[in-house]
């Protein structure tokens, strides 16, 4: 057990807290495979030799218990990864937001949510629902487009950047016309920067919750 302070390299809340630590003495990984260990589906091992879900799912399941994984590694030099996940004692009080985020009422509207990963999509919506959005999802950019022509009515779009078919950008361009004013989220891994609207909120992926309350707290401040 530790306690984990303001600045920690986790960037948890304060507090108590177990790590589970891994090391290994293989080949090591350099920053911007680091920065895109936890991505669904990226893997360095190569087609047909891991489904690159491992890391992103307890990365995933770790940031939902208010944990977090952290990965240290260096070409040559092995990789040590530490899963830290809070301690929980009876009777404790509810959780704080964490500081730099704003704390969001209970009901925040409808969000469209749009991504064409299944895993990300699944892990986004109940982060959208614990922070007070109801959550309609797609699957596509077309079918998002299909829900809002039809006339659903949504307050917010969370949307993946790279997607078959229609961008998450071109669709987020789309949807403006059609809804101008509407607050717009892009979501994209840490190498999709091609074709990326330099004038959208931008969350980078892999996110914890409390990284998209402040990212969504700071958009809806802005409309």
């Amino acid at each position: 057990m530790e306690d984990v302070r303001a600045g920690h390299r986790t960037k948890l809340r304060p507090g108590p807290y177990l790590c589970l630590s891994v090391a290994d003495t293989g080949t090591g990984m350099d920053e911007a495979t680091i920065a895109r260990a936890v991505e669904p589906f990226f893997s360095t091992k190569g087609v047909g030799k891991g489904t690159g879900l491992g890391l992103s799912m307890v990365h995933g399941l770790a940031s939902q218990l208010g944990g977090a994984l952290v990965i240290q590694s260096r070409p040559g030099l092995g990789t040590n990864i530490e899963l830290w996940l809070p301690q929980s004692t009876a009777g404790q009080e509810a959780v704080r937001p964490a500081a730099g985020t704003s704390e969001l009422p209970a009901t925040r509207g409808t969000a469209l949510l749009v991504d064409d990963e299944e895993v990300v999509r699944i892990s986004t919506a109940d982060m959208l629902t614990d922070l007070g959005y109801a959550v309609v999802e797609a699957t596509s950019a077309e079918e998002a487009l299909h829900l809002v022509y039809t006339g659903e009515h949504f307050d917010l779009l969370v949307t993946d950047h790279l997607m078959p078919g229609m961008s998450g950008t071109d669709l987020a361009r789309a949807i403006r016309t059609a809804k101008p004013g509407m607050p717009v989220l892009l979501v994209s891994g840490y190498a999709e920067r091609e074709g990326v609207d330099p004038d959208l909120a931008r969350l980078n992926k892999p996110f914890r919750k409390d990284e998209l309350a402040s990212s969504l707290a700071q958009l809806m401040t802005e409309h």
